[in-house]
């Protein structure tokens, strides 16, 4: 049994964690993990944390000195864990590689249809009693190109979902799917997807290589009009470049789950406060742009399955076995 101590907890983690347990001692806390809470997990065998929470090298070090062994990330993504300290300090890092890939699939077609149709401006109108259409028209999906940047567990699935839109898809990845290719998607270069996509949807990882992966330089390669989707990490996208691509309209509109800064924003009732992030208060005054606060994971099988593999990870750590899903 491992104490446990969560960084970032929200009433929905909680609940899926408290009904998977049974073997760890686990205390939720609501602040996020950095400098100024590190204290908070003096005692603890193991911190477990989510994506924006800062697992930094001063952080880490904090953390190895008071007695933490285990670094349980609930989430796929690990880049804000600064690895190469963790290894010097003797600190296990895991994560969830694959909780629930249909719920980020899913509700990345989900704001692709939306931004389409313009759900969000329709849904808006209604409630205030004006039910006009201008301004409303989308286009038909099918006979469209859709470029998917990534096909790994997320990415296959939102490639075989537009393939069954009747969409003539793309792919980029260093790594082919056999089954996409058997259903006819094409694998290409980033140069060609960019140049042929009415769509393009991000749903690769956040590394060194894929760090504003999308610029002003990418966004010139586009097609004009180009939908753009990110539900993988807000770093793959240089925001002031896309604010840009949609003033000069070569953007034609855009479907964000996740932020570059995101960390100041994201998981908290902000309504009353005035947002200084001036990035993205101009991305909010665009009619084209939709905008959820990093939801794309949220769904029962998905809580439910990230609590018990975190949970099995850090159960596999303290038993001297093999480590489950060890990153590093």
């Amino acid at each position: 049994m491992a104490d446990v101590r969560m960084f970032s907890t929200k009433p929905y983690d909680r609940r899926g964690f408290e009904a998977a347990n049974d073997a760890h001692t686990l205390s939720c806390l609501d602040p996020r993990l950095d400098l100024t809470t590190v204290e908070l997990a003096a005692g603890a065998d193991a911190v477990c944390v989510f994506v924006n929470d800062d697992l930094s090298a001063p952080v880490l070090e904090a953390l190895a000195a008071s007695g933490v062994r285990c670094v349980a990330l609930r989430c796929a993504g690990y880049n804000n864990v600064d690895l190469e300290a963790a290894r010097r300090l003797g600190l296990v890092v895991v994560h969830v590689p694959a909780y629930s890939p249909n719920a980020v699939a899913e509700h990345t077609l989900a704001l692709i249809l939306a931004l389409n149709r313009r759900i969000h401006r329709a849904y808006n109108r209604v409630r205030d009693g004006n039910f006009s259409l201008d301004g409303l028209v989308g286009f038909d999906l099918a006979g469209k190109t859709a470029g998917v940047v990534g096909t790994g567990r997320i990415g296959a699935i939102v490639a075989r979902l537009l393939w069954h839109l009747r969409c003539r898809v793309l792919a980029f990845d260093p790594f082919h799917d056999e089954h996409l290719l058997e259903l006819g998607v094409e694998y290409v270069t980033l140069d060609r997807l960019f140049a042929e996509s009415d769509l393009v949807t991000l749903n690769c990882p956040l590394t060194p290589e894929t760090h504003h992966l999308i610029d002003a330089e990418a966004i010139r390669a586009m097609r004009p009009g180009v939908m753009l989707v990110n539900t993988g990490r807000g770093g793959l996208i240089d925001t002031q470049a896309v604010v840009d691509g949609l003033k000069s309209a070569r953007v034609g509109s855009l479907a964000l789950d996740v932020y570059e800064e995101e960390a100041e924003l994201f998981f908290e009732d902000r309504s009353q406060e005035i947002l200084d992030d001036d990035v993205f208060a101009r991305l909010l005054t665009f009619p084209n742009v939709l905008v959820t606060a990093h939801q794309a994971f949220l769904t029962n099988e998905a809580l439910a399955a990230i609590a018990e593999t975190t949970l099995a990870n850090v159960t596999s750590v303290f038993d001297d076995g093999a480590v489950q899903n060890q990153v590093g």
